[in-house]
């Protein structure tokens, strides 16, 4: 027989005592709270149930949200029957989502601003688990502040924040968390009014459907963020569109429409590619070109080497993850033409470059360059 409510509680559920660690793991992770490893709950767990020792107030939140008991059910001290104790929990979120003002709005921005940079110098190798710090700060003040003109800007920041770890999840090669985070954007665009944010989430979020080889639902899911793009929306925006769309049609085999597309993301290029409210959004310099490049390359146009080659030689040394990138584009495009020892180079340079991001994409992509007299790189 159980020698605590605790334990006994955790029978009732069914549950045994990894899986109760594994939920004790999950939901401190989504509600940013700090705890101890899984090795280290799995000695509490046991002195807990054993009545040894009595969890620390914030373990007994996360078991009152774990088993959906409240404290007197888990058998742990209190002066009540714990429905106060979630009562008074909620006032004091309620509280400080009240404090949410423009600036701290603004220092959210920053925030993902600055993870932006890195990312595109440094890869994801350590911003995921900081992009997650920030969402779930974001998500829990969003969920308890009360008033529109308080929760739209935070919303819009939030869609920022999760297209960026949609993108850099994609990177790692989580297919399942990228397409989560992308979810979440979404969601958080409609919060803000967005026809902006959600057309770039939406875009972005079909690059997840190229990578598990869905292209014709990447083209529908791309077209429908062009169509959501066409009123309200900054030409320079509109330009990212148009080549998204050019980059799905190719993947989908559909060459006259691709090369449209692109065109059409040429002439709607602003002269100044730059717009501070789309900080996301980079077509400055050689980005439109390499983009090209990518797309004709998939297709096999014979002018695809020349175009990626010029795109690298005024790449910015700052995007180190977009190089990587152009880099197996390049092996790509050189195997394609018979061209082994051009092949190998771009693909060892690529491959490095990779392994210094940590860029699972990169690696896989890789994996797939056939070289001329080979069956694949690795062989």
């Amino acid at each position: 027989m159980a020698k605590t409510l605790l334990a006994r509680v955790r029978q009732e559920l069914g549950h045994s005592q990894d899986a109760v660690i594994r939920l004790l793991l999950a939901r401190a992770d989504a509600t940013n709270a700090a705890i101890a490893t899984g090795r280290s709950l799995k000695t509490k767990l046991s002195r807990w149930e054993n009545g040894h020792e009595t969890p620390a107030p914030y373990y007994q939140a996360l078991f009152r949200d774990v088993y959906g008991r409240t404290n007197a059910e888990l058998g742990f001290p209190t002066e009540d029957d714990g429905v106060d104790d979630a009562a008074t929990e909620l006032a004091d979120r309620l509280i400080v989502a009240q404090r949410l003002d423009p600036e701290t709005v603004e220092l959210f921005r920053r925030q993902v601003d600055h993870a932006r940079h890195m990312d595109q110098r440094f890869g994801s190798v350590v911003l995921l688990d900081q992009l997650r710090s920030q969402i779930g700060q974001m998500e829990d003040l969003l969920s308890h502040a009360l008033l529109s003109a308080q929760r739209a800007p935070l919303a819009g920041t939030l869609t920022e924040a999760s297209t960026l770890a949609g993108w850099t999840s994609l990177d790692r090669g989580s297919t399942t968390q990228a397409w989560q985070h992308y979810e979440r954007a979404k969601a958080a665009a409609r919060e803000a009014e967005s026809p902006s944010l959600l057309a770039h989430a939406q875009a972005e979020q079909a690059m997840v459907l190229l990578e598990i080889d869905e292209t014709g639902a990447a083209v529908e899911l791309v077209s429908e963020a062009v169509t959501l793009g066409r009123h309200g929306v900054a030409p320079l925006l509109r330009a990212w569109l148009a080549a998204t769309l050019g980059e799905v049609l190719a993947a989908d085999g559909r060459r006259d429409d691709a090369l449209r597309a692109f065109d059409e993301a040429d002439a709607l290029l602003p002269a100044d590619p730059r717009d501070p409210a789309l900080p996301f959004v980079f077509l400055g310099g050689t980005h439109l070109v390499r983009w090209r490049g990518n797309a004709i390359a998939r297709l096999g146009e014979p002018d695809a080497i020349a175009q990626l080659t010029d795109a690298l030689d005024g790449h910015p040394a700052t995007f180190s993850r977009a190089r990587a990138s152009l880099l197996v584009d390049l092996a790509h495009a050189h195997a394609a033409t018979g061209d082994r020892d051009a092949a190998r180079t771009y693909a060892g340079q690529a491959r490095r470059l990779a392994a210094q991001l940590s860029s699972e994409r990169q690696k896989r992509r890789l994996t797939r360059l056939i070289l001329p007299g080979t069956s694949s790189l690795g062989a």
